[in-house]
């Protein structure tokens, strides 16, 4: 196939990523779009459309810690985004407005340590002859703030200037604002691991320095921890109104400070206060500060009260309805708030509040709860807000002015670690995946009453939400699905009836689950066990007391039972999953659990891997290991859940992967960290009692496969050739040896042989087969680097001497760089054929913690 058009042949269906838990880690750009760090990544997502996250920026070789665009002036061809990282690296990138695409311009590394923060400030005429600029402030772990210019046409910056901060603390907050309307004179605020701010000025000079350096001018005490945020406003829209800065911090409040233009005296006869300075209270000291030759005032305006927990942000906005000043904040205490000055007292108080109800603040992060609020960001037209929680998922709520109310909006989600596994319904309607974040996640299109161009991807449901790492995953059917974690234990899970009505009705899948399934699930506080439970209805009283300790149980009624009682924090209502659009967040978390089954124990470390059969009768599974005793495959029967009797042994380090051929099963492959691949059989497609035996010998191992440990393996369709159409198999091995090998059993003959390779630059991580032929009769391989490389190789199976097959390479399509991922490919898995479906979708886990689904027209 072409390179030149494999940007046409491969599409972005579908991307999920979960954000950094950082204050700084997401932006609002003038343009509509939100930026935010995604482990090693920056995303971008639309919130005004329902398509989810566009892009997926990659470059960064660290967290990303810091988001920032640079505002847009008239007849600006690119907006630019400025991100700082754990890499303690700066890149800009350019962002095409048109279609959010992105490039990288440029990539700076003046800082020691990671960066924290970014201000960004775009003023008119800002430096001599130098035109429109912007000046970005960027505060790191090596206690410095660094400041720069931009250049709007190239998008460069140039470093100007190097502030230790006073005692050496790590910045971790700054902002910009301009002092005069000519841009001449600039403010600039800086705190983090201190309790105080630290106020900056600069102007304007004559000669060729654009800029004078900023000096310190003031220290604004008042808080009693570090501080989180700062963010300037000017109150009034005139030019010479005062300028309010709002600091945020960890001692659970905000203080809000007026910096006025003139002297003392007036700064005080502006506020209506005593014209006696020796009056003031200690806290509302003034401080003077000049910039150039102008002089200012600043005191301490307002202290506002409301939060229990750590404030990470606090953002300024104005009213698009009533001009007035509004002031977002985002804490710990799961409530992000909205801030409005009375008009008559002048005291700030909370018009809106958003987040967890005071009901549900005792709910764990089992149970739910949102473990508080990371970020808080206002729309550009100040009539949306979006909060981001501890789960890496966004909130979205719009005004609706004629309510007057703030109403939720699905946002979008995604994993905050890395993706270990993924597996999808035999239908193909979902996608589940597994993660290290510890949560089990169904992904589905919504239909939206048809198939077109409005479709689209989202969360649908959190079926497991657990105490260990997740690392692998396999559906057995259309309702279940089985899990492998750190715990050394599988855990069996079967969908319940809220789920599959909220699918049936959102997707175009068919409710399978049958009456006798659970309503649906929750998990006790102090365990890892979903348990099924009863939807109760929307009009059950949640002020109900709980029984007295030695309330006789009553069989006939359940809620004298402690442990039965109406619990508000983990009950699920009846109109919770009666939905029209995707689940909001608390939903997914609270409402979407799967009911757990069975356990299956046997392994004695960690589990390494699962594969279930194609008919969902058996599942095969293996540990971490590093003596022949614990590395064995064990099978678990599922219908009377099992285990089959004795483990598969062959290998002797970790098992790394196990596959059922497709489609009758009667083969089965295993890799390892041996370097060794084996294959086993069935004995026997006899049934037993209405059952089929699921006992496997082993016919061929290969102790040399590859040179260096195998990471994944995967089988190929049954290969017919001939007129009596003998019967071919195929399979694929992936090495660290840098390297993919296809192994064949021709017709007739016993054993695999190697049939072809396929070397790679980088380390091979992940594999999988097309279980269908081409209309042009090709098998396709989807490959997968640790480098997050991706490619699709076309193969054909051709006679060759005698009537046997030979293995042709036919060519080879590698993804566009943009689209692939940058760090290693956990797995890969194609979608079932389903009808109308246009090409064939891959959906591929990243150790980056995105999920992704790309469409190959092929």
């Amino acid at each position: 196939m072409a390179q030149d058009n494999a940007r046409d042949i491969v599409q972005s269906r579908y991307l999920s990523a979960g954000a950094n838990r950082y204050a700084w880690a997401a932006d609002w750009g003038d343009d509509g779009i939100v930026a935010f760090g995604s482990d090693t990544n920056v995303c971008l997502w639309n919130p005004s459309n329902s398509a989810g996250i566009s892009h997926i920026l990659s470059g960064h070789t660290a967290h990303v810690r810091a988001v920032r665009f640079v505002p847009k002036a008239d007849g600006d061809q690119f907006s630019y985004l400025i991100t700082g990282s754990d890499d303690k690296s700066l890149r800009v990138w350019a962002i095409n407005s048109r279609d959010a695409g992105a490039s990288c311009v440029q990539t700076v590394q003046e800082h020691t340590e990671p960066i924290n923060c970014i201000a960004v400030l775009r003023v008119p005429g800002f430096g001599n002859g130098l035109g429109s600029r912007s000046i970005v402030a960027t505060g790191a772990a090596d206690a410095t703030v660094k400041i720069w210019t931009l250049d709007p046409t190239t998008g460069q910056l140039a470093l100007l200037q190097t502030i230790r901060t006073v005692k050496r603390y790590m910045p971790l907050a700054v902002a910009f604002y301009p002092l005069n309307k000519q841009g001449t004179e600039v403010i600039l605020a800086v705190a983090g691991t201190t309790n105080v701010v630290h106020i900056y000025t600069s102007s304007t000079v004559d000669g060729d320095a654009p800029v004078t350096e900023f000096t310190l001018q003031a220290t604004l005490p008042g808080h009693e921890n570090w501080i989180r945020s700062l963010d300037f406003i000017r109150e009034k829209k005139e030019a010479g109104s005062d300028l309010l800065l709002a600091s945020a911090s960890q001692d659970k409040y905000i203080r809000l400070w007026r910096i006025h233009q003139g002297s003392p005296l007036s700064a005080l006869s502006s506020t209506g206060l005593d014209l006696s300075v020796d009056s003031l209270m200690p806290g509302q000291k003034l401080h003077k500060v000049t910039a150039g030759s102008t002089k200012y005032c600043i005191m301490f305006e307002a202290l506002l009260l409301g939060h229990e927990d750590w404030i990470y942000t606090a953002r300024w906005s104005r009213s698009p309805s009533s001009n007035k000043l509004q002031l977002l904040s985002a804490s710990a205490d799961n409530t992000l708030a909205i801030w409005e000055a009375d008009p008559d007292s002048g005291i700030w108080l909370t018009i809106a509040r958003m987040g967890e109800v005071s009901r549900e603040k005792g709910a764990t992060t089992a149970t739910g709860s949102i473990g508080g609020f990371w970020t808080g960001l206002w729309s550009p037209s100040g009539t949306t807000v979006i909060t981001l929680g501890r789960t890496g998922s966004w909130r979205r709520w719009d005004y609706d002015p004629n309510e007057d109310t703030w109403k939720q909006h699905f946002a979008v989600s995604g994993h905050t670690r890395a993706v270990t596994g993924i597996s999808w319904s035999p239908d193909g309607v979902y996608l589940l995946s597994a993660s290290s974040d510890q949560t089990t996640r169904l992904h589905a299109e919504w239909t939206r009453g048809g198939e077109g161009s409005d479709n689209s991807w989202h969360e649908m449901a959190r079926p497991q939400i657990h105490g260990y790492d997740l690392n692998c995953i396999g559906t057995l059917s259309n309702t279940s699905f089985v899990s492998g974690a750190d715990e050394k234990l599988m855990r069996v899970f079967t969908e319940p009836k809220a789920v599959a009505q909220m699918l049936a009705r959102l997707t175009d899948a068919s409710p399978e689950a049958a009456n006798a399934a659970p309503d649906a699930a929750n998990i006790p506080v102090l365990g890892l066990s979903n348990k099924a439970v009863e939807v109760v209805d929307d009009s059950a009283d949640p002020t109900a007391p709980l029984p007295a300790q030695d309330t006789v149980i009553d069989p006939s009624n359940p809620l004298t039972s402690r442990e039965d009682a109406f619990d508000p924090a983990t009950t699920i209502r009846a109109s919770a999953l009666a939905i029209s659009h995707p689940p909001f967040e608390e939903s997914l978390s609270r409402h979407t659990l799967w009911p757990e089954i069975e356990k299956l124990y046997g392994h004695g470390y960690e589990l390494s891997c699962l594969a279930t059969s194609h008919d969902g009768g058996v599942i095969a599974s293996a540990c971490k290991a590093s003596s022949l005793n614990h590395a064995v495959i064990r099978l678990f029967e599922t219908k009377t859940w099992t285990e089959v009797k004795p483990p598969l042994a062959a290998h002797s380090l970790t098992v790394t992967k196990v596959r059922f051929s497709y489609p009758d099963d009667r083969l089965l492959l295993s890799v390892g960290r041996d370097r060794q691949w084996v294959v086993f059989e069935r004995e026997s497609d006899e049934e037993a009692n209405g059952a089929k035996k699921y006992k496997y010998k082993q016919i061929q191992a290969n102790a040399k496969g590859h040179s260096r440990m195998i990471l994944d393996c995967a089988w190929a369709p049954v290969v017919r050739l001939g007129e009596d159409g003998n019967e071919t198999r195929l399979f694929a091995t992936a090495g660290r040896d840098r390297s993919v090998k296809l192994w064949i059993r021709r017709a007739g003959e016993g054993e695999f042989v190697q049939a072809a390779a396929i070397p790679q630059e980088h380390p091979v991580t992940a594999l999988d087969f097309v279980p269908e032929f081409t209309e042009d009769g090709l098998i396709l391989l989807a490959v997968g680097t640790e480098a997050g490389r991706l490619l699709v190789v076309s193969l054909k199976v051709v006679s060759g001497e005698e009537g046997k097959g030979d293995v042709e390479i036919v060519s080879t399509l590698n993804v566009p760089a943009k689209l692939c991922l940058p760090k290693a490919v956990m797995q890969l898995a194609w979608r079932p054929r389903r009808e109308r479906q246009k090409g064939r979708e891959l959906a591929i886990a990243g150790e980056d913690g995105s999920l992704r689904i790309y469409r190959f027209g092929l």
